[in-house]
């Protein structure tokens, strides 16, 4: 059999044809001694980069024109140690709430107590006392009798708990700063998942009504995210992401619009929902999604550096 020629193709002149990249998006050469802004001025314009700048453009225009910013967060996010530069995000103006699942809250409670969280699960489970720590038990057990019966939410009574306890690292507690600076944050339980459930305090029925009351505060923030509002999911790959899914569902069933708006997902892996919520049903309801896949303890600082520019 003879070989295909290509004598006859036909071609054109690379000047004239469209193309993906140019020089004009290159990244810059970042020299010793130049500032910040010169560094965020040196990524390239393209792909990632470019997202990120657009992001940064999203979060100060909402922040201007008062638009819910909403961010998820997840256990992860705040045990590689980022709580302080989520609590300025807070006082900049650039989170108006913030929803948790139950992981979180066990990681900020532990630091606002003890300065310190994340067993050794392998070696805890080993002897035998793996999620047994007995004042985060009790501190977060209490907190949800004590929603119960006062009929609050979660997050709300974690933070006032928290404040009016004072404990000796209040000021690196995202549920008691939030709390001070009235940001509403939910949470959203998965009973049994938590080391908390495993203790003698836990209480189903006062997790599930503080639970689900979080969920219906979460709804009614849900109900005002419109165009040029801003979705963040920060390390949360299932839980977050569905919770998320079913607010703006029963929103949206219920006559709010919920469109147009920014949804945003950073995290070190690549997951099925997080990809969904918020990314793509944002584009798919009239407005924008971006992710970024990169370690939190990197990208949530260059975040927050790259907006305190901008702003």
């Amino acid at each position: 059999m003879e070989p295909l020629g290509f004598d006859g193709v036909h071609r054109y002149s690379l000047h004239d044809r469209k193309s993906k990249v140019s020089r004009d998006y290159f990244g810059k050469v970042f020299s010793k001694g130049d500032s910040f802004k010169s560094f965020l001025n040196s990524i390239p314009d393209i792909l990632a980069g470019k997202d990120l700048r657009q992001i940064v453009k999203s979060l100060t225009s909402a922040r201007a024109q008062k638009k819910l910013i909403l961010w998820g967060i997840g256990s992860h996010a705040i045990k590689v140690g980022l709580n302080p530069i989520l609590i300025d995000l807070m006082k900049e103006g650039f989170v108006s709430g913030i929803l948790l699942n139950g992981a979180g809250v066990i990681h900020d409670v532990e630091l606002a107590l003890s300065g310190k969280t994340s067993e050794e699960v392998s070696s805890a489970l080993h002897d035998r006392n793996f999620g047994m720590a007995e004042e985060t038990g009790k501190f977060v057990n209490h907190a949800a009798e004590k929603a119960y019966r006062e009929k609050k939410g979660f997050g709300e009574t974690l933070g006032r708990i928290l404040v009016d306890t004072n404990p000796p690292y209040l000021s690196d507690s995202l549920l008691g700063q939030a709390f001070l600076l009235k940001i509403p944050v939910t949470v959203h339980v998965t009973i049994g998942a938590d080391i908390v459930h495993i203790h003698p305090e836990a209480s189903g029925e006062a997790i599930g009504f503080a639970s689900f009351r979080d969920f219906q505060i979460l709804c009614r923030l849900i109900s005002a995210l419109g165009e040029g509002s801003v979705l963040f999911n920060i390390g949360s790959a299932v839980v977050l992401p569905v919770v998320l899914e079913k607010a703006i569902a029963v929103c949206r069933n219920l006559g709010h619009p919920v469109e147009k708006f920014i949804g945003v997902n950073f995290d070190f892996l690549q997951h099925y929902r997080s990809s969904l919520y918020p990314v793509k049903r944002a584009k798919e309801l009239g407005g924008e999604g971006y992710q970024i896949i990169g370690h939190h303890e990197i990208l949530i600082p260059l975040l927050a550096a790259a907006l305190k520019e901008e702003a």
